[in-house]
Order: C-alpha cells, then structure tokens, then sequence
C-alpha cells in the first residue's frame, strides 16, 4: 500500500520543478500568496481563508490564500506574502514556516485597472496548529486534506456569471465552500506536484 505524501515528500519534489513566471509584468502590478502545508492525521492539509465581503474586493467573499497585492514598500513579492499573511491572519511565516518554493504565477484574466495582473505563489511548511487571528479582511481560515482535492470524485463545476453570460467553471466544494478560480489555479499545481513520482 503507497505511503501517504507528506509536506517532506511534497518539498523533495517541489524542489525539482521550474516555476513558470510572467516577466513581463513588473513587481508593482502583482500579488502574492502564501501556499501553507502542514501534516496532518490523514495526510497533508493546505491552509484556506474565506474573504470577508467588501464591494471593492474583485475576490470578496471566495475562498482564497493568504495574501494581497505587492505594495511599494515590499522589497519583493515573496516580502508581499510574508507581510500580508502575517496581517491577515496573524501567522509569522518568517519564524514559523518553512519555506519550499515558489510556484507558477498565475495571471488574473480581470479588467485591467487597480487590480493586479498576476499571482505569485509560494509555499510554506508549518507544523501543528499554528494560532491563527484573522483581521476584518478575512471571514475564516480553514485546513484542507490534500486528499479531498487528489480525490476527482470531489471535483465538480458551478455557474459563473460574468456580464450576464453564464459559465461553467471547475471547482472543489468542501464543507459548503466553493474553491474555484485562481485559488484553484494554483492548487492545481500543488496537487500536481504532489503527484510527481
């Protein structure tokens, strides 16, 4: 019987995988996430929050990971990561977490303006159950077996509608929340990678 993959066995092969990157969107145009694992009972988990609801937030209310968009003052996106989860969620990626990698940005397909242009990913390793507050941005942050993505039984579609026209969109629904999008963009990869022999 195949050994459950843990987060050692996801970094081993995360650290043999190329990251893809949009170079040609500058730093000032692009948002950052951290992608958090843990091992858990079953296997390893992944970190999700939920967005509180705000008109002027293009995610509000979906299922995402921590982050935001890289601002001025941060040296790099990986900086973004690490100072919007640590504003979020209250979790110090710095002293906490293990850093595994980056992964493929991912471009947001939204109308261009104040929104950023691309996602940057990076992955973390925590161990435990971290304490985690959430500040007003944040509804609830919640951990993920990575057994219930893997698993394709669990995965399905919902409607989208975008200016008036509907579309079907693949998406993960766990405990009544939708993971599709972007968010799903980026755990498409991380599953991926786990699956790397």
């Amino acid at each position: 019987m195949k050994r459950a993959l843990d987060v050692a066995g996801l970094a081993d092969a995360l650290s043999r995988r190329t990251a893809g990157a949009e170079e040609e969107v500058p730093d000032t145009r692009k948002a950052a996430v951290a992608v958090i694992l843990r091992d858990g009972a079953g296997g390893i988990e992944l970190l999700f929050i939920r967005r509180a609801e705000h008109p002027r937030d293009p995610w509000s209310g979906q299922m995402g990971l921590p982050g935001g968009r890289v601002d001025p003052g941060d040296a790099s996106p990986l900086a973004a990561a690490l100072r919007e989860t640590w504003e979020e969620i209250a979790l110090d990626l710095q002293t906490l977490g293990r850093p595994l990698g980056r992964l493929s940005e991912v471009r947001t397909h939204l109308p261009l303006g104040s929104v950023p242009h691309s996602v940057v990913p990076f992955a973390f390793a925590v161990e435990g159950d971290p304490r985690l507050t959430l500040n007003e941005e944040v509804q609830e942050a919640l951990w993920v077996p990575l057994s219930f993505l893997l698993d394709r039984g669990n995965r399905s579609a919902f409607t989208w509608v975008r200016k008036g026209l509907p579309l079907p969109m693949p998406c993960y629904t766990f405990e009544g929340r939708v993971i599709w999008g972007l968010t799903l963009k980026i755990v498409d990869e991380v599953m991926e990678v786990a699956k790397t022999p």
